[in-house]
């Protein structure tokens, strides 16, 4: 039977007399009567498991894998305890984001991914033909967050693809990831908005080391796993209403207050050379009154790397899309 089969297997489950390696349980064996082939996998794979799941620093001259064997034949890679470990706790981050914020009375919302003019300054966007005409691939769903806090919804966040047309060949970046994006009204400072997000950081990074420290074994196994820790914000007072989030020397996240009168909104329009026409629908949502409001948006791929001290993001993207990657 060839290596990574799916097979039915029907016999005796017994005492094992010495413990089995690999496996877990590691005390109990089957002492098999029938197996039925379920579905066979080639004789020959793209790639040995037991090849993939070796320690990155592993210096033995048995057999490794390399990034883009791995991306190539992606579902045998995915396969192997630390990429099961990995995307569990990717899931882990969206959910933790997603509570904290449906608990702070957020709501969420589903924003477009075509819209007619670029949502981040008009460069690095993929356009794309949309009948006789032309669309662009959102870089954020900033726009449409603003709009929606326009429209009296007071907090809201979504969770979505993004498009990036960076020629960026780094470990850090990728054309297309999942963005965790939220935005938020406020009464007195934005501050009040950096604070909450802080508190979400902190709360999401406990939760999964309380809920899914067992899944770290696997990751720390293979690549190693080293605990960040936490420190407090930096305020400074006299630059412009922004600010970053950093995790191991890295950003994670970045917002700032937002223009809310739409005179000095169409003002930076112009001077950035954005079609006042294609973004009107935008502009004229601050038109009927809206409040101050801040907001930001995280990658779930770069903050998933750094949470577990990886080195690409390609680790944290389970079909990653670069400049040079378009498959599978």
């Amino acid at each position: 039977i060839p290596k990574e089969s799916i097979i039915d297997v029907y016999g005796c489950v017994k005492k094992s007399p010495v413990l089995i390696e690999g496996c877990q349980p590691d005390t109990v064996e089957v002492h098999a009567e029938r197996v039925y082939i379920v579905s066979a996998a080639l004789p020959t794979l793209p790639l040995q498991i037991e090849d993939a799941m070796r320690p990155e620093d592993d210096e033995t001259a048995l057999s490794r894998v390399n990034q883009d064997t791995r991306l190539d034949n992606r579902c045998i890679d995915l396969r192997t305890p630390v990429n099961q470990a990995i995307y569990r706790v990717e899931a882990g981050v969206v959910r933790f984001f997603m509570d904290y914020l449906t608990k702070a009375n957020f709501v969420n919302i589903h924003t477009p991914k075509m819209i007619s003019a670029a949502s981040e300054g008009g460069a690095n966007v993929f356009k794309v033909s949309y009948f006789s005409g032309s669309a662009y691939l959102a870089q954020s769903p900033q726009l449409y967050k603003q709009m929606a806090i326009a429209a009296d919804f007071g907090r809201v966040f979504t969770v979505g693809a993004v498009f990036r047309a960076e020629d960026s060949n780094t470990h850090r970046h990728l054309t297309e990831f999942v963005g965790l994006d939220l935005e938020m009204a406020f009464k007195n400072h934005y501050h009040e908005v950096v604070d909450l997000i802080a508190d979400m950081f902190v709360n999401m990074f406990k939760g999964l080391q309380r809920d899914q420290s067992r899944l770290f074994s696997a990751v720390a196994e293979e690549f190693g796993l080293n605990d960040a820790g936490f420190s407090s914000c930096m305020m400074v007072q006299m630059y412009s209403n922004s600010y970053d989030f950093y995790m191991r020397g890295e950003e994670i996240m970045s917002g700032a207050q937002r223009i809310h009168d739409p005179v000095l909104l169409t003002e930076r329009a112009l001077h950035h050379g954005v079609e006042i026409e294609k973004i009107k629908a935008y502009i004229d949502a601050f038109r009927y009154g809206c409040p101050p409001h801040a907001g930001g948006g995280i990658g779930l791929e770069r903050v998933t790397m750094l949470f577990l001290g990886l080195d690409n993001i390609r680790k944290t993207s389970m079909f990653p899309r670069d400049p040079k990657r378009l498959t599978p």
